[in-house]
């Protein structure tokens, strides 16, 4: 959630000068603790919360998609869920066994503690390992950037962050598009999360309330989320 956040803090202290935010990443897992522990005043995950996590105040503001991405030359358009996890378990090696090129797949996951990684691992995995062959990076944009320049690299990232240097595949044929996961249709989709403590006052409600106006959620529509006041819920 960092970059997204960034933009909205941005946004909010450009028009609020007598307030600064600071924004730190370090994973959902952070976030959660960093909350629970009162040693921020307002946290982020993008993944749901763990029983054991459970106790704050919890705020949608957008849904995301994970986008499985590969480099914009590879001829492999869709793959199946099944396909995706014998990829990152190892069982999968090589694209010609996906309908591609005689070429090694290189596979790019998030580190332990991403609500990246573990919202993959929930849908995807299925309690399945991800095989420690794969290569690890510590944000969406470094395993964008790897798959950008690696020819045979497949790996993760938030659907938001998808640009033309990659191509994201359609997962049992449905594509990561605005209107397919509105209605739930592409299923790898995750909550983007705001975490309280207590209830929002002062200025902490003041920029709640701003994420959830309408100039913010189309901020965030515009950078690829889908805003929570359009989630047709089950």
């Amino acid at each position: 959630m960092e970059p997204f956040i960034e933009k909205l803090a941005d946004e909010f202290m450009a028009k609020n000068r007598d307030i600064i935010i600071a924004v730190q990443g370090g994973g959902s897992t952070a976030g959660i603790q960093a909350t629970l522990n009162r040693t921020c005043d307002l946290g982020t995950s993008s993944r749901e919360l763990k029983a054991d996590e459970r106790g704050l105040k919890v705020i949608v503001i957008a849904i995301d998609g994970i986008a499985i991405i590969v480099h914009k030359d590879n001829p492999v358009d869709n793959l199946s869920i099944e396909q995706i996890r014998a990829v990152f378990s190892g069982k999968i090696a090589n694209w010609e066994e996906l309908g591609g090129e005689n070429r090694k797949i290189i596979a790019v996951t998030r580190e332990e503690g991403s609500g990246t990684r573990g919202a993959f691992e929930e849908m995807v995995m299925n309690d399945i390992a991800i095989s420690d062959a794969c290569l690890v990076q510590d944000s969406n944009g470094a395993v964008r950037e790897i798959i950008a320049t690696t020819r045979q690299g497949i790996g993760y990232i938030s659907v938001g962050l998808v640009d033309e240097r990659v191509k994201a595949l359609a997962i049992n044929k449905v594509k990561p598009t605005h209107a397919n996961m509105i209605i739930h249709r592409y299923r790898l989709i995750r909550p983007f999360l705001l975490l309280l403590r207590d209830d929002a006052t002062g200025n902490i409600k003041k920029f709640v309330d701003y994420v959830l106006s309408d100039e913010a959620q189309d901020i965030l529509m515009r950078n690829g989320l889908t805003p929570a006041r359009d989630v047709h819920r089950d």
